[in-house]
């Protein structure tokens, strides 16, 4: 929500001194996220002024259409004589009024003005547009032609508003009051403690029979709807100034006097409507649900399929209007046209204004059905202030009065479901236990009172919830009001002191662990949102029958390409290091550690916990059985070089192998041994993909796949070439720990080093072999290194050669020569025995 401070101030009575970043402040403290405060005109300098077109003098020798102007600009240049100026914009002619930026002024941006030599002219300064001047789109794309009524030499900088300050407001679900001018400047108010002129405070006519006549057939779905016409409108009647500029720095464009009447009312009182040329409705307004399969063209000229559970407003030809979101084009407001031979203009001259008030949560789910977010439907689907319709329509009805040249007619249509105000029951002193702060009963009520509320009681408070505060609901939701106008920033900081022995759980330390290991490993933490779509399954070569895509869709995604909770930490990865390698950095080696969500198919609908009081053990367990399966994961992807080239020599890409000792350094985190083989698994190239195993309980159990990615995969997801990944499930690595690592013990006795060469089949793995090594050699073996592998016509065929290191030390003793070779011929013989390896060259 853009405030302009100009606007505010008619609401509120600021000091004059206050800036926009004094407000901000003070919105902040109150509990407002204010974004930004813009500075309009910031740097802008006149001389600028209005000024009329006294003559064009067309230049055609040149390739676009000049023009070489005399303006009146009255004395403003010191001369009275007309200034000559060039422009190339066409949509002005001779005795219009525009805006002229005389030499010596300066635009935003720092632009300078000055006489300079052009086409062939001297050009005394510029005719203005809109955006040269900072002011946004005002649907021309051309030169401001002001009404004629306004003097020549007028002050332009004045009279166009070009300088203000206007605040950027991120405004919550819950804050949906704050869409509003009205809103925001009661939020002003409480918080300088002034008083508020509310602009919704008018005199309305009471509803009689003889207005429009409106049938609502869905009360659930529109509990009020108030119509007035009003007839005898002006087609030539344009906004004026002043209705323009506001709506411009609100953020929105100026299009026709009714819509933009509409909008600024919607601005102004947070009320969206709508306004239908009467000529154009067929018999009585009606509001229904749409029949399955209707269609229907919204104004931006798209026809829509309706669903049943879309409110729809009709007459008797169908549906004129999608109910809070987009009107209809069958009843659009009509542009203003000049008949060329008689020079009447024609157009729109009577209009039934709609206000009503629309079922939040129905909007909101046709918006996003259709995927068609309006400014209404944003106001509609965070809740409007049902008791505003009938003054936003009065309102609406006063400007086009006013404006237009229009007569209200004397029928008043308000169609109304009964409904009682909302009360909240709540200890006086609630707010006191909820911040630990004793505020007192006579803060409580007033600040309540502040937002609107009326409080009664005295240790217990009957609360009579605003009409304009939906999200008012409970006494915590009162609480927070509370806190928030005493001052979040008031609140003492107290450090809680936990129970000792409650320190972090076992997975929590093997998780901080790990990103410190993959971090200390050169990997940079990629958080990633934990959506995923279909589609990106299909680019991962998922099988149709892989547990992947069993994925737990969500109700209300966030986007509809990606409607489910993950399944495996790679899409989201794979996204960092595409976005990455795209905005240059090529090397790079990103890590996520987190939570995948995999279905078990038991889930069931959860029970509404109580607020009041701790759930019990039962309850919380209920709970957790209505959840998917939520396995912690660890996962890497890497591309580009591992080591970088230098001085120091040569670099090297990564390889699969990177991401195997990736996960080798989670299991030395964990304490396991990791076990590396072969597999064939998608998303990884089958010839470079390497199963993990560890062992739990005595059985190997499969953590995860690394390697390199397939073709495929990396051809359809954009990814560089040869880039790999790893992914494993961190709780499995858990349950395989021993409990706490344990230091080694360094022996201070000297270390024999036997090296041995085996000749196995070129099938048999080198894992097989070395955990044939290791148990063989017993407890002297301290450490065990693969170092080369050969293969060649010496060997034979289908033979390779591993070459191992065997460091043998002992804790209490040095070792002999023959302790050692004993331990290595035992390690032989049992690699021999398990693998069929032979010692090279016997």
């Amino acid at each position: 929500m853009r405030v302009p401070l100009s606007w505010l101030r008619e609401y509120v009575d600021l000091p004059a001194t206050e800036t926009g970043r004094d407000v901000q402040a003070k919105l902040v403290s109150a509990g407002l996220e204010v974004e930004t405060v813009e500075q309009l005109g910031a740097g802008l300098k006149g001389p600028l002024v209005v000024g009329k077109v006294l003559t064009i003098e067309e230049l055609t020798e040149f390739k676009k259409p000049i023009r070489f102007c005399t303006v009146d600009v009255g004395m403003a240049n010191g001369t009275g004589e007309p200034q000559e100026i060039v422009c190339g914009a066409r949509n002005f002619a001779v005795g219009d009024k525009v805006v002229v930026v005389l030499p010596g002024a300066v635009l935003p941006g720092d632009f300078a003005i000055a006489a300079r030599q052009t086409y062939g002219k001297t050009s005394h300064g510029m005719i203005c547009s809109g955006d040269e001047l900072g002011m946004g789109d005002d649907g021309t794309n051309g030169i401001i032609v002001l009404p004629p009524e306004y003097e020549v030499g007028t002050d332009a900088i004045e009279l166009l508003e070009l300088v203000d300050e206007v605040l950027d407001i991120a405004v919550t679900p819950d804050r949906g009051y704050c869409l509003s001018m009205r809103g925001v400047a009661r939020e002003v108010a409480t918080a300088y403690g002034l008083p508020l002129r509310d602009p919704a405070l008018l005199d309305v006519p009471a509803p009689n029979s003889y207005g429009y006549l409106v049938k609502v057939a869905d009360p659930q779905g529109c509990d009020r709807f108030t119509a007035r016409t009003v007839v005898g409108l002006e087609p030539e009647a344009r906004s004026p100034i002043w209705l323009r500029r506001r709506l411009q720095k609100a953020g929105m464009r100026p299009i026709s006097l009714a819509v933009d009447v509409t909008n600024y009312v919607m601005l102004e009182l947070g009320q969206p409507l709508h306004a239908y040329d009467r000529s154009r409705i067929d018999g009585p307004i009606g509001v229904r649900r749409a029949e399955p399969g209707e269609k229907f063209t919204t104004l931006d000229g798209t026809k829509r399929v309706l669903d049943a559970e879309d409110l729809v407003i009709t007459d008797n030809r169908g549906p004129i209007g999608l109910a809070g979101v987009m009107g209809g084009a069958n009843t659009e407001i009509a542009d203003s046209t000049t008949d060329a031979e008689t020079g009447q203009v024609h157009g729109t001259t009577e209009v039934v204004i709609e206000a009503a008030h629309f079922d939040a949560l129905s909007i909101a789910r046709t918006a996003r059905r259709h995927k068609l977010s309006s400014e209404a439907s944003k106001r509609f689907e965070r809740g409007t202030d049902p008791q505003t319709t009938s003054a936003a329509a009065q309102r609406t009805v006063d400007l086009l009065v006013l404006l237009a040249g229009g007569t209200a007619e004397a029928g008043v249509t308000e169609v109304i479901a009964p409904s009682a105000p909302r009360t909240i029951s709540m200890p006086a002193n609630h707010p006191d236990r909820v911040a630990g702060v004793d505020y007192g009963r006579e803060t409580v009520v007033r600040r309540l009172q502040e937002v609107g509320c009326d409080a009664y009681g005295q240790d217990e408070l009957v609360v009579t919830v605003p009409s304009w505060r939906p999200d008012l609901a409970f006494p915590n939701d009162l609480a927070e009001e509370v806190i928030r106008l005493e001052g979040y920033e008031n609140l003492p900081s107290t450090l809680p002191t936990p129970p000792s022995g409650r320190g972090l759980t076992d997975r929590q330390r093997l998780h901080r662990r790990i990103g410190r290991a993959l971090a200390g490993a050169g990997y940079v933490e990629a958080l990633n949102y934990p959506f995923i779509g279909e589609a990106v399954l299909d680019q991962l070569g998922l099988a149709a029958d892989d547990d992947r895509r069993r994925t737990v869709k969500l109700v209300n995604p966030l986007s509809d390409e990606e409607p489910a909770l993950r399944t495996t930490l790679l899409p989201g990865l794979l996204g960092a290091l595409r976005r990455n390698d795209g905005r240059g950095s090529h090397d790079l080696a990103l890590f996520e550690a987190g939570l995948v969500f995999r279905p078990t198919g038991e889930e069931h609908k959860a029970a509404r916990l109580p607020v009041d009081r701790r759930p019990t053990d039962e309850e919380i367990a209920g709970l957790n059985a209505t959840l998917p399966r939520q396995p912690r994961r660890a996962a890497v992807v890497l591309a580009g070089a591992r080591e970088q080239a230098g001085w120091w020599g040569k670099g090297r890409p990564g390889n699969w192998a990177d991401a195997v000792e990736a996960a080798r350094t989670l299991a030395r985190e964990a304490g396991v041994e990791l076990i590396v083989r072969a597999d064939q698994h998608a998303p990884w190239h089958p010839g470079r993909c390497a199963a993990l195993y560890v062992t739990v309980n005595g059985e190997e159990t499969l953590v995860g796949h690394a390697g390199e990615l397939h073709p495929r995969v990396i051809k359809a997801l954009h990814l560089p070439e040869r880039t790999c990944a790893m992914e494993v499930e961190t709780d499995v690595l858990e349950q395989a720990g021993t409990g706490p690592l344990k230091a080694p013990r360094i022996s201070a006795f000297p270390v024999a080093t036997q090296d041995v060469a085996l000749v196995v089949d070129e099938g048999v793995p080198s894992v097989d072999v070395e955990a044939a090594l290791r148990e063989g050699a017993g407890e002297l073996l301290e450490a065990l290194r693969l170092f080369d592998v050969f293969t060649g016509e010496q060997l034979g065929e289908g033979k390779k050669s591993l070459a191992y290191a065997l460091r043998f030390r002992a804790a209490d003793r040095t070792l002999t020569v023959e302790e050692a070779t004993a331990a290595r011929d035992a390690a032989v013989a049992l690699a021999g025995e398990r693998t069929g390896a032979v010692l090279r060259g016997a």
